[in-house]
């Protein structure tokens, strides 16, 4: 099946000469949930601002579900919904009018029932005669979602959808992408909370001055990237760690109780066996031993540096 959106070749430079996007080559499979990862600056809204045609490429080609966003605009555009960072909203407009409106935009005849759906989803239908200028920020937020769901896209982009929002909206955002996947909407969301795309994601893609320097399926990424940590209680404190064990690259806990030894996963040989062998060697005697995997903001933040 072909993906729902490919992307090919694309770049971005602005008239001053800054280069937002590099060359740019995605597919997005239909159905997934795909997280975009990157710095501040990085092209994250840039690149969906192209997709959705806010913002013209310089170079490239992108198509939505086989339709080319230049030349068969309207169509490409119908597909997809978009949550933007920026909370713009007709502040005196009411939540169902604005909501309702957002649909007719796109041409598609009254559905009284899907607006009632979409607002019931995502807790406004209580709100749904308020004007939008009495909302809370994480209600107008919400307001914001609708919207975008109003013309029931088969694309989604969440631009930052839960920044300096609640914990609840958060969880709700969340349960609302996987009913939305399991009906089979793609959703494409750029976030800084790495525990996001690690609880909801099905690929990872991480961006970086423009480019697109990894993509892959989170499970996979997380085995061939990930790291793993030994922790080992030592009978007594230590001062510093002896130099015969040097060459383990192990760290000291501030309290001298704890050794730390950080391992490859991917590695042929873990290099535990020698370790303890050499701690035996040390007159080193411990207590417990525990194990942790590195989490998808460690392997972001080493990744982000590795290529700065």
């Amino acid at each position: 099946m072909p993906p729902i959106l490919s992307i090919s070749n694309l770049s971005k430079t602005y008239a001053s000469g800054f280069s937002a996007l590099r060359d740019i080559t995605l597919d997005i499979a239909r159905g997934e949930i795909f997280a975009l990862l990157g710095p501040n600056g990085a092209g994250k809204s840039t690149l969906i601002n192209v997709i959705c045609g806010i913002v013209t490429p310089s170079a490239g080609t992108v198509r939505i579900d086989g339709h080319d966003i230049l030349s068969d605009y309207r169509a490409a555009r119908g597909i997809v919904g978009l949550v933007p960072q920026e909370l713009t909203t007709d502040a005196f407009e009411t939540v169902w009018n604005t909501v309702s409106f957002t649909r007719g935009l796109f041409g598609l005849p009254k559905n009284p029932a899907h607006i009632e759906q979409v607002l019931r989803d995502l807790s406004l239908w209580e709100k749904k005669d308020n004007r939008l200028m009495t909302l809370s920020g994480g209600m107008k937020r919400r307001v914001l979602i609708a919207k975008a769901l109003s013309h029931e896209p088969r694309l989604l982009f969440l631009d930052e959808p839960t920044a300096g929002v609640d914990v609840e909206l958060r969880q709700d955002m969340w349960r609302l992408v996987r009913r939305l996947q399991s009906q089979g909407v793609t959703v494409i969301l750029t976030t800084h909370y790495i525990e996001e795309a690690e609880e909801m994601a099905d690929r990872i893609g991480v961006i970086r001055k423009g480019e697109i320097i990894l993509v892959e399926e989170k499970a996979a990424l997380m085995h061939k990237l990930g790291r793993k940590q030994l922790t080992i209680q030592v009978n007594g404190a230590l001062d510093a760690v002896p130099p015969s064990l040097a060459a383990h690259g192990l760290e000291l806990d501030g309290q001298g109780s704890e050794l730390v030894y950080t391992y490859d996963t991917k590695a042929e040989r873990t290099g535990i066996t020698a370790l303890l062998t050499d701690l035996a060697a040390a007159g080193i005697t411990f207590n417990d031993l525990r194990t942790s995997q590195s989490s998808l903001e460690d392997i972001f933040v080493d990744l982000v540096r590795e290529r700065a």
